[in-house]
C-alpha cells in the first residue's frame, strides 16, 4: 500500500462530488442550493414541525384531559394465574415479587397488585404492593397470608 493508491473503504463515501469546491468541480456558485431565499443562506435551520407558516399539525390537533404526574401505575395479577403457576411449576414456599418476576408476571420495577379472579387452593404467602379486598379473602380463606410491601 502506498499514499498514491489508498482509498476510502467500500459504502464508506456516499456523494460523488463535494458540494462549494469552485466552477470547475460542477458543483461550486450556489452549491445546489438555487438563488436567494431562506433555504440558500448559511446558519438555517427550521424548527421542528414547521409548516410553512401553516398553523402546524401538533397545534391543530385538540387537547382535552389530565394526566396526573404523580400516578401510580400497578401490574395487575390475578390469583387464578398463580394458581396455575403451582399447579404446573410446582412452585412451593412463599412467593414474593422476585417469583413473580422470575416466572415472567412483572417486571422488575413494576408495582404488583394481586387481583382475585378464580379460585385459589393454595395455602402460601403472597407479598406484593397491593391487594384487593376479594384476593384478601380468597388467600386467607386457603390458609395463606397476604403480605403487603
Amino acid at each position: 500500500m502506498k499514499l498514491n493508491n489508498i482509498q476510502p473503504a467500500s459504502g464508506s463515501t456516499h456523494n460523488s462530488k463535494r458540494l462549494g469546491r469552485g466552477q470547475g468541480s460542477g458543483k461550486g456558485g450556489t452549491s445546489t442550493k438555487g438563488h436567494k431565499g431562506q433555504k440558500s443562506r448559511s446558519g438555517y435551520s427550521q424548527k421542528i414541525g414547521f409548516e410553512g407558516g401553516q398553523m402546524p399539525l401538533q397545534r391543530r390537533l385538540p387537547k382535552f384531559g389530565f394526566n396526573n404526574v404523580n400516578r401510580k401505575e400497578f401490574r395487575g395479577i390475578n390469583l387464578d394465574t398463580i394458581q396455575t403457576l403451582i399447579d404446573t411449576k410446582s412452585l412451593t414456599g412463599d412467593i414474593t415479587k422476585d417469583v413473580l418476576i422470575e416466572n415472567g408476571l412483572a417486571s422488575k420495577n413494576d408495582l404488583v397488585k394481586i387481583m382475585g379472579r378464580g379460585e385459589f387452593k393454595a395455602g402460601v404467602s403472597i407479598s406484593a404492593d397491593k391487594f384487593t379486598k376479594s384476593a384478601e379473602e380468597l388467600i386467607s380463606k386457603a390458609g395463606g397470608k397476604a403480605i403487603t410491601l
